[in-house]
């Protein structure tokens, strides 16, 4: 298929996949008048790359899920480098939580010095 099928099934640019081939995360194979031809594994790729991008993960990240993939596993997340991103993605996620936990405590502080008998209304707090 050419970029443009490609594009339409998996719900991203054509400027989107010639980014990922740019990364190596996909690659096309070229027709004899020069246009890219992508296969059905493609899709499944791309599909990977969408949904990790889409909770956070990097085009980096996302590379041993697709090499897990490209080695013929069922699931990208299913290969020990694969498992090592998701530890390392979990962790940050937590760090992160912590320090909007501390941050906002410390908000919370100020915000009852500042004005002793005001109510942080539900959802506030």
């Amino acid at each position: 298929m050419r970029i443009g099928e490609l594009a339409r099934r998996s719900g991203v640019s054509p400027r989107a996949l010639r980014y990922y081939e740019q990364n190596g995360l996909i690659r096309a194979r070229r027709s004899a008048n020069g246009y890219r031809e992508y296969d059905e594994a493609d899709v499944r790729l791309v599909a990977e790359i969408r949904s990790l991008i889409a909770v956070g993960f990097t085009l980096e990240d996302a590379r041993p899920f697709v090499e897990c993939l490209k080695s013929g596993h069922e699931s990208g997340g299913s290969c020990p480098e694969s498992v090592a991103v998701y530890r390392r993605k979990l962790a940050d996620i937590d760090a992160e939580i912590r320090s909007l936990l501390a941050r906002r405590s410390e908000v919370a502080a100020q915000f009852a010095e500042a004005c002793p008998g005001c109510l942080i209304k539900r959802g506030e707090a």
